[in-house]
């Protein structure tokens, strides 16, 4: 019986993961100002969905989503800069809610990674065309 309760609660757990309340106000409504909207469009596609972790909070359709695009655009309609809104929202959840990491001890494998793994791959390549040459 106790397997039974567990897999149902298993199954059930998606259709919990959004709650029945009605989206945020300002979360699929654009801002009236175009230069404001346009603003928010930009640093809305910068910024990195919580709950999908791949998409942007532009491009998810996640709740969690609709809560941060409601607040972009409520700060940037009140008068906040963009970069302060990024910066605040850094502030409450971290660097990983941009896609743009700053450079950091944390944050150096990152940078390096592509350009050693480039490195790596011409180095094999360097390799294989000498066997073939001889």
């Amino acid at each position: 019986m106790r397997g039974l309760a567990a897999i149902l609660m298993i199954l059930a757990a998606p259709a919990l993961a959004d709650s029945s309340l009605p989206p945020a106000k300002l979360a699929y409504t654009q801002l009236p100002n175009a230069r404001q909207e346009a603003a928010a469009q930009k640093l809305m596609l910068t910024l990195r969905c919580l709950v999908c972790q791949g998409q942007s909070i532009a491009d998810s359709d996640a709740e969690m989503a609709g809560d941060m695009r409601a607040l972009v655009r409520r700060r940037i309609a009140a008068g906040d800069s963009p970069q302060a809104v990024r910066d605040w929202l850094i502030a409450r959840y971290g660097e990983y809610v941009t896609y743009d990491p700053p450079l950091s001890v944390a944050t150096v494998p990152l940078w390096i990674a592509p350009f050693a793994l480039i490195g790596f791959g011409l180095w094999l390549a360097r390799g294989s065309f000498k066997r073939k040459a001889r």
